[in-house]
């Protein structure tokens, strides 16, 4: 039996000494009453076996025949064997007419080492810089391409200028498209202004 199937028994014991209400049986196991009374009754009838799940020991219904994974196998050995999963679905499909996803041959390849696990790229970890203590200390400049005047006047771009200690907007400038020149014009403003 399962941990799950044990607490359910448990859980059934509690119900039949009449420590515990259906509800509080129901609460307890995270479940519905109606899902505690169809419990209960399968425990009356058929004792702890009532309450092994009915699938256990039969084959899923979605599993491959033994003759089909062979055959496929085969051919990917056969005529495969240097193609990635999705290329050698799709040739079996194309080809050969056997309906079997990427990803069922990509475990089949596995299985017979004829394809590796593709480690997971770990996360680059970007430290936060501290802001700078002074204003004007470090200014932050982009620009962003849109049409800001919704439609009104041609698409341009607007160059911003940030002051990394304070996070204000010291200089916006409008532009028709970002260039070394636009922003030597934007810079020549903003030095007029704070120096």
């Amino acid at each position: 039996m399962s941990e799950k199937e044990l607490s359910r028994l448990q859980v059934m014991g509690m119900l039949e000494k009449q420590q515990v209400t259906q509800r509080m049986a129901a609460d307890q196991l995270g479940i519905s009453t109606r899902q505690i009374k169809r419990l209960w009754h399968a425990y009356q009838e058929q004792g702890a076996e009532g309450l092994i799940h009915k699938s256990r020991g039969k084959p899923s219904h979605n599993q491959f025949k033994v003759e089909i994974k062979q055959r496929v196998l085969d051919l990917i050995l056969e005529l495969y064997r240097d193609f990635g999963p999705t290329l050698a679905s799709e040739k079996l499909r194309e080809i050969h007419g056997i309906q079997i996803s990427d990803e069922s041959v990509r475990k089949l390849m596995l299985a017979e080492g004829l394809w590796k696990h593709r480690r997971k790229r770990k996360p680059r970890v970007f430290q936060m810089r501290e802001r700078r203590a002074c204003f004007g200390e470090l200014v932050q400049i982009d620009g962003s391409d849109y049409d800001w005047f919704e439609g009104r006047s041609p698409r341009c771009t607007l160059l911003v200028f940030v002051d990394d200690a304070t996070g204000k907007l010291v200089e916006l400038f409008f532009v028709p498209h970002e260039s070394f020149f636009g922003y030597c014009e934007a810079a020549k403003h903003y030095f007029e202004r704070y120096g």
